[in-house]
């Protein structure tokens, strides 16, 4: 889990089609405290097909984005 100040964003999904767009939002709107923190990257986690996190994570590098899906 993250320590930086933005909290996760919660991402539910209607339709497949909303899908791309909906993340690619979330993590645009994380991109700025990402910047900021300059020590984390953006951690999407796949928690059913219609419940996303898109979070700050130190476990991911930053500039990047990881994706992870729970059992």
């Amino acid at each position: 889990m993250s320590k930086h100040e933005s909290a996760p964003i919660e991402v539910l999904v209607g339709s497949q089609e909303q899908l791309h767009d909906l993340l690619s939002d979330a993590e645009a709107a994380l991109l700025p405290a990402a910047t900021k923190a300059g020590s984390a990257g953006i951690l999407v986690t796949r928690h059913s097909p219609s419940r996303y996190t898109v979070a700050l994570s130190d476990t991911v590098p930053f500039g990047e984005t990881h994706e992870h899906a729970r059992s």
